[in-house]
Order: structure tokens, then C-alpha cells, then sequence
């Protein structure tokens, strides 16, 4: 059995110093490259990434302006009846330009959405020259899974908005006459779609840490019970509404999650050694 935990060691270690050397050698092939660029290429290189991520921003946020009555209906599905108190189904406006600029802050929160994989590739074209080749491997399925977990998360928050909603109007609708104006509908729903699609973020970032070696999944599951429950007081403070659907939901979202980034770890951490 002792013969058995020392061979094993000893595979591990061999394992170690051969990525040593591989990482060594990557490293001096990055010095001696004769293509490597100078802080000012790299700045002009940054210029036009941000640029293009610009375009594709604005591209997006004419299409979204040219359906904006259809994704503000869209997103106005949720609000309870009790906030029409004018009756004309319409959300209120306060100032003469206010109705153009809801629709332009609309607009362009969107274009950001549908630029979201114009935006990651140009992050990743800029950061790659930089990486080694056994991190490059990995930023395409981080990429990824990063926009489908994002996409997974602000579709939750979506379904979810509805309760907080209906407990925020319904709260003081004895004492008060609710007009709801459509600067502060849509900024409360973009924050709180926005922390949802954040919040599905945590298995890619807690991954993340874990290849850089600031984690590992047996830190997770050690300090599993903590990190459940810090989450679940987290969930509370999140949800501005006092409704008891979203904080479990989310908490409940965020716990799968994490349980989910063990498994994750565990399944990249294997994946890696069987190659090596």
C-alpha cells in the first residue's frame, strides 16, 4: 500500500516538472519571437479592438432601436395591472425628452447584448498573443460557455422579475397612487436581469481561478457549507424586492452553480493529466 502512495508521488511529481519544462520552453519561445509587438503596437492594437467593439455596439443598438416597440413590449409583459393607474396601459414619462432617451438607453443596452460575442472575441484577439499555448486551448470553451451561462442567467432573471414587481407596487397601493415612469421600470429591470446573468458567471470565474492555481475543488467542497450559506444571505440582498420567490430561486441558482464548479474543476483537472 506504502509502495503504491509512493509511486503515485512520484507520477505526480514527474507530471509537475514536465510541465515545468513545457512552460519553461513556452516561455523562452515567446522571448525570442521575432513578431513580438512594442507598447506602442499593443496600444494601437487596443485602439482598433475597442473600436470594432464599438461598431458592432452601435450596429446592435440600431436593430434594437428599429424593434424597440416590440422588446419594450416585451419587456413590459411582467409589470402587475396594479401599476396602470392612469389606465391607458402605458407606462409614464416626466419630461419632454424622456420618452426618446428611455428609448435610446434601451436600445443601446440591448446592441450591448446582441455585440456580447463581438465583444468577447475582440478581448480574446487582444489577450491571446499574449497567453501560452496551453492557455489558449482553453479561452474558446470559456468563451462560450460564458455567453451561454449569461444568457441562461438574464432568461431567469426574466421569468423571475415578475414577483418583486408585484410585491414593490402592491406594497403601499392603499396609502399611494403608483405611477410608474418608464426611466425607473427599465432601469430596475435592467439591474436586476443584469445580476442575474452576472451571477451565472460564478462557475466560469471560480474555473478560472482554479487554472491559475488560486483555487482548487477540494477548497470548494471544504469550504462548501460556509460558501452555501454566505450565498443564501447574499440572495436576499440582491433581489431589491421583499417578495420570498427570488431570493430562493437565486439562492437556489447560485448553490447548483457552485456545486456545479466542483464537478467542473474535478472534470478539467482529469482531462488535463490524462493529456499530459
Amino acid at each position: 500500500m506504502a509502495t503504491g502512495d509512493i509511486d503515485q508521488q512520484d507520477s505526480l511529481l514527474a507530471l509537475e516538472l514536465e510541465r515545468y519544462k513545457l512552460l519553461l520552453e513556452e516561455e523562452e519561445d515567446e522571448e525570442n519571437d521575432p513578431s513580438s509587438m512594442s507598447l506602442v503596437d499593443h496600444l494601437e492594437e487596443l485602439r482598433w479592438r475597442v473600436f470594432k467593439t464599438l461598431i458592432a455596439i452601435v450596429i446592435g443598438a440600431i436593430i434594437a432601436f428599429i424593434f424597440r416597440d416590440q422588446i419594450m413590449h416585451f419587456l413590459e409583459l411582467p409589470l402587475p395591472k396594479e401599476a396602470d393607474a392612469l389606465g391607458r396601459g402605458k407606462l409614464v414619462v416626466t419630461g419632454v425628452a424622456e420618452g426618446f432617451t428611455v428609448f435610446l438607453l434601451l436600445s443601446v443596452a440591448v446592441g450591448i447584448v446582441l455585440a456580447l460575442p463581438v465583444l468577447l472575441y475582440q478581448v480574446w484577439a487582444f489577450v491571446a498573443p499574449g497567453l501560452y499555448e496551453h492557455e489558449k486551448k482553453h479561452a474558446i470553451p470559456f468563451i462560450f460557455i460564458g455567453i451561454v451561462l449569461f444568457l441562461i442567467g438574464i432568461s431567469l432573471g426574466y421569468v423571475v422579475l415578475h414577483y418583486p414587481l408585484e410585491f414593490l407596487i402592491s406594497f403601499a397601493s392603499s396609502s399611494f397612487t403608483e405611477l410608474v415612469t418608464a426611466n425607473s421600470y427599465f432601469t430596475f429591470v435592467a439591474f436586476f436581469i443584469l445580476a442575474f446573468g452576472l451571477i451565472f458567471e460564478l462557475p466560469l470565474v471560480l474555473t478560472f481561478m482554479a487554472q491559475v492555481g488560486l483555487i482548487s475543488a477540494d477548497t470548494l467542497v471544504k469550504k462548501r457549507a460556509a460558501a452555501h450559506i454566505g450565498m443564501w444571505i447574499a440572495a436576499t440582498f440582491i433581489t431589491p424586492g421583499a417578495d420570498i420567490y427570488s431570493p430562493i430561486i437565486i439562492g437556489a441558482a447560485m448553490s447548483f452553480l457552485y456545486e456545479l464548479t466542483i464537478i467542473f474543476i474535478r472534470f478539467t483537472k482529469r482531462k488535463e493529466a490524462q493529456a499530459a
